[in-house]
C-alpha cells in the first residue's frame, strides 16, 4: 500500500500530477485544500482539519495520495507516508502558473474544491490574500524548508522524489505507464 504526499510551492501543478498519480496507481486522492477551506474563504480550525485529514487516511483502503502543504499538519498527514514527492519548480514557472491560473478562475468564477463555496476574483488576485502574493512570498521558504526536511534524520525513513522542471514531472508520470519506475 502507497501512501504518498505531494507537496510544493503553489502553481507547481500539485493538484494536476497529484489526480493524475493517484489514477494511475488506483489510490485514494485527497486534497487538503478542500479539506481546509471553509466557504467565504474561512479557514478551518486545526482539530478539524486534522479529523478531516485522518478520516480520509482512514477510508483509503488501498493507499492515498495527499495534495498539499499545510506544515503544521505534519504530524497527521505524515503518520504513515512512505512517500513524498517534492515538485519545485523554477521561480520564473511558478510565477507565470499562478497569475495564469488566478486569472482564469477570476473570470470563470468556478468553485475552487468540491466542498466550499471560494472563487477567485480581481479583486482577490491583486490583494494582500492574493495566491500570486503568497507563491512570490513563499517560493524561495518552501525550498528551503523542503531541502531541510529532505535531509533530517527524522525524514530518512521517507522516500523523496524531487522533481525540479515540467519535463521531470511529465517523465515521471509516463514511465508509470509503461510500468519502468517502481515506487
Amino acid at each position: 500500500m502507497k501512501r504518498i504526499n505531494v507537496v510544493g510551492t503553489s502553481a507547481t501543478g500539485k493538484s494536476i500530477f497529484s489526480r493524475a498519480l493517484a489514477e494511475k496507481l488506483c489510490l485514494h486522492y485527497i486534497e487538503l485544500d478542500n479539506l481546509f477551506w471553509l466557504d467565504d474563504w474561512q479557514e478551518c480550525p486545526d482539530k478539524i482539519f486534522f479529523a478531516r485529514i485522518e478520516a480520509e487516511v482512514k477510508q483509503a483502503k488501498n493507499g492515498y495520495v495527499i495534495d498539499g502543504n499545510y506544515t503544521r499538519s505534519i504530524p497527521v498527514k505524515w503518520a504513515e507516508i512512505d512517500t513524498v514527492i517534492w515538485l519545485d519548480l523554477p521561480f520564473p514557472i511558478n510565477l507565470y502558473r499562478s497569475i495564469k491560473r488566478a486569472l482564469s478562475r477570476a473570470l470563470t468564477q468556478q468553485n475552487l474544491w468540491a466542498d466550499s463555496n471560494n472563487q477567485e476574483s480581481l479583486w482577490r488576485m491583486f490583494g494582500r490574500d492574493s495566491i500570486v502574493w503568497w507563491m512570490i512570498k513563499t517560493h524561495k521558504k518552501n525550498r528551503e524548508k523542503y531541502l531541510n526536511m529532505m535531509n533530517a534524520a527524522e525524514y530518512q525513513h521517507i522516500q523523496w522524489i524531487h522533481l525540479k522542471t515540467p519535463k521531470q514531472v511529465e517523465q515521471f508520470l509516463d514511465q508509470l505507464d509503461s510500468y519502468e519506475y517502481e515506487m
